[in-house]
Parts: structure tokens; sequence; C-alpha cells
């Protein structure tokens, strides 16, 4: 197998209204920590050279929850009404511009990261996975890393289904890697939020 060496930027999908929730997911708390910061820590890991944070709605407060001493890209979506896909196109932009061969793509709801889970997805791109997905009990999970021959194809995609319509489209490029439980727990709702908190304390 050849490994090869990566310039990997994760990318931190943090710009919805999160409207069912009453404000953006991003300042969420969980464990006394607000969602964003939980997702940052949980990529910060050897192999990711950079860190950017993709905002819209509600644009500074979700940036004042940036903990001042850490490296952390933020990039403004204005066009963020138009759905998830646009804030993927702005982390694509910055990803360009900085030269990286994969982006990881994770929305900040999904707050529990295990970290071999994210080496897991970083390991099969490495290895020239086109797309790499981590996956539980036959679900789909975050991060998901797309490397630099699948982002025409996200650009392209339509906006109401995105990324998913890549991964319909194009089943030979995925690899799917094994992950735990944490890598399909998403909040979308108050009773998903307490069934998170539930599960970050064990149960």
């Amino acid at each position: 197998m050849i490994i090869r060496v990566m310039r990997v930027v994760a990318v931190v999908l943090a710009a919805g209204e999160g409207r069912r929730m009453g404000g953006p997911k991003a300042i969420l708390r969980l464990g006394g920590r607000s969602f964003l910061e939980c997702c940052l820590d949980g990529l910060d890991r050897p192999g990711i050279a950079e860190r950017v944070v993709v905002v819209g709605h509600r644009a500074d407060d979700v940036r004042a929850l940036l903990p001042a001493p850490v490296p952390v890209h933020v990039v403004v979506n204005e066009r963020y009404g138009q759905g998830m896909l646009s804030s993927v196109i702005a982390g694509l932009d910055r990803a360009e511009s900085v030269g990286a061969d994969a982006v990881l793509l994770h929305p900040v709801d999904h707050p529990l990261l295990e970290p071999a889970t994210v080496d897991s997805v970083l390991a099969a791109l490495a290895a020239g996975a086109v797309i790499a997905v981590p996956s539980h009990g036959g679900r789909r999970g975050h991060p998901a890393g797309f490397a630099r021959p699948a982002w025409p194809a996200l650009r392209a995609a339509p906006p109401e289904r995105g990324a998913r319509a890549v991964l319909a489209e194009h089943p030979e490029w995925i690899t799917h890697v094994a992950a735990g439980a944490a890598s399909v727990l998403g909040v979308n709702t108050p009773e998903d939020l307490a069934a998170l908190e539930r599960e970050s304390r064990g149960g």
C-alpha cells in the first residue's frame, strides 16, 4: 500500500440558522463547551494542516466562541441561506487557496468526534481514497474526507442534495472506514440534544 503525504484542511460547517434549535448550533453546549469548541478539539489531529470554520448566520456570535490562542481560519459565507453546499464550497475555496490535497467536511451539529475515527479517515485518504466516509451500524457518519479529484463534483452538486448527491453518483470513489457511534450522532432538535448529553455521559 502506498501512503501519500497529503495536506488536509478540516472544514467545520457552522453557518446555518439552526431554526429547530432556536439559533446556531455552534453555540449549543455539551459538557461545558460549545459545539464549535468540541468540533475544533476533535479535529486537532496530526495530519490536519489547517482547521477552517465557515460561519454565516450570527457570524459574530459564532466567531466569539473561538478561543483566542487557537489557530483557526474563519470564512464568512454570505450565501448561507442557500444551504449547506454553499458553505462546503466556501470551505473548498479556502482549501484550494492553501494548496490542500483533501478536505474533511464536518457539520458543527456533530460535536462528538473520536480521534480514531478522524485518524482512520485521514489514513484512507493517504492510501488513495477519493472519498473516505466513517460508517457505524450501516449509517454514514462524519467527518467525511474528500480528496481533490472529488471537488469538481462537489461544486457541481445540486444545492438541495449537496455532498449526498456526490456519494450517490460516485459509489466507486467511496472507502468506508469503521467508526464508533459518535460519528452518526447529530443534533437537529432539543430531543436530539438530550440524547446526545446522555450518550456523552455514557448512557
